[in-house]
């Protein structure tokens, strides 16, 4: 199982001193804290992609290729890549050339953003934003796996025998994890692949993202990819650690209260209390966390958001020391207790390679796992009626306060 930090971005006023960082010091920070991800034994950065203040992160490729250089071990990862906004051609040339770039320590995350106006910067029509999701994968996935591709659809202009360049690493195209909160049609789009589903887990209740993942999962069954078991999930969270619990309610509290994703909203304590976050000791991280997995089974890959809301980069590091020492190595164990035998690993393209090539893997790969990309294509919304159904139940259950800050402020759609 794999664990991590992302990052959203935002540039945010301290409440605290009154002192707002600059892009120049907030972007060097992130650096850094990739770099201590690493140092303290995590397995993933995951970078958001915004092109609105109070963001930074408009081209998280540069930033992950420089990442890239600085580190050894740490997968790279996006939380998430527009793939609503962003040209398909040019999304397979970026991630295929980062691939290379960090010997294949590369996957990425495809969502549809939070920001409205972000459609027409980029020619593009909100309203269109599912369709859009649906076309731009469909293209993306045949440019990494065919090398020469006729292609055309309602979004953007046709392909003849077009090659992208440079193709991926071993012939072998970055993992997907398709990223969402409250879309169940996102959740089918990633089961029809045979994807990663990372629901975003930050926002709403546990029964919500409890009905999210088990649609994936029944879906990537239903698709023939594997057992409800086997299919490939990734869960975000939030975290505010202090040694003792109190300090850390205090501490975090005007951080909480003044955060550009949930500020001026339900109180601390009702946040804690119906959502994933969690603010406390090492050991309540521990203690919740753990619970993830009552609710969504054994999943492979857990991240959390640990430098919003204003936080000063010391204190973020501090939050990085405390997940390293104190709560990552008990999750590990924890984690892997009784996990059963089929559950895979979390896919890594050493893994990917294996699969596909066995014995015969291409010398720049190290293979060490064990998971496939067994694909059945066809249409991806063969069979409608669930993902209707689950999106009329999701609307009605989850329709708390929670649930409409989720919708005005997700991450993730």
């Amino acid at each position: 199982m794999q664990f991590g930090i992302f990052t959203v971005t935002d540039i945010t006023q301290d409440p605290t001193t009154g002192r707002t960082p600059s892009e120049h010091e907030r972007i060097k920070g992130t650096l850094a804290v990739a770099k201590h991800a690493e140092e303290v034994g995590l397995d993933v950065f995951a970078l958001g992609e915004h092109h609105n203040p109070p963001f930074w992160s408009s081209s998280p490729t540069t930033t992950l290729a420089y990442i890239a250089a600085q580190t050894s071990t740490l997968q790279l990862s996006t939380a998430t890549t527009l793939i609503t906004t962003n040209d398909p051609v040019k999304l397979a040339e970026d991630y295929a050339m980062l691939q290379h770039v960090s010997d294949g320590r590369v996957d990425l995350m495809l969502g549809r953003g939070n920001t409205g106006p972000v459609y027409p910067w980029f020619g593009q029509d909100i309203r269109q934003g599912l369709p859009l999701a649906l076309e731009n994968y469909e293209l993306l996935h045949r440019l990494w796996r065919e090398d020469v591709v006729d292609w055309s659809g309602k979004f953007r202009t046709p392909l003849q025998g077009f090659t992208a360049t440079p193709r991926p690493l071993d012939d072998v195209p970055p993992f997907v994890w398709h990223g969402s909160i409250r879309t169940p049609e996102v959740a089918d789009q990633a089961a029809f692949y045979g994807d990663g589903f990372f629901a975003n887990h930050i926002f709403w209740p546990a029964s919500h993202t409890q009905r999210m993942i088990a649609l994936y999962r029944q879906r990537f069954e239903h698709h023939g990819h594997g057992t409800a078991a086997q299919a490939i999930v990734g869960l975000g969270g939030q975290v505010f650690m202090r040694k003792n619990s109190q300090d850390a309610v205090n501490e975090f509290r005007p951080y909480f209260d003044n955060a550009p994703v949930y500020g001026h909203g339900p109180s601390l304590e009702d946040f804690t209390q119906q959502t994933p976050l969690t603010v406390g000791s090492p050991q309540e991280v521990i203690d919740k966390t753990l619970g993830f997995r009552d609710y969504v089974g054994d999943y492979q890959r857990q991240l959390w958001l640990i430098d919003h809301a204003g936080l000063p980069l010391k204190t973020v590091l501090e939050q990085l020391d405390l997940l390293g020492e104190e709560v990552v190595p008990v999750l590990r164990k924890e984690f892997a207790k009784d996990r059963p035998v089929e559950v895979p690993d979390a896919p890594t393209h050493a893994s990917l390679v294996t699969a596909k090539y066995g014995d015969q893997a291409p010398r720049q790969a190290t293979p060490n796992a064990n998971r496939g990309d067994n694909l059945t294509l066809g249409s991806p919304y063969q069979d409608t009626a669930a993902v209707e159904a689950s999106q009329r139940s999701s609307n009605r259950q989850a329709g708390s306060a929670f649930g409409a800050a989720a919708t005005r402020k997700e991450f993730v759609r």
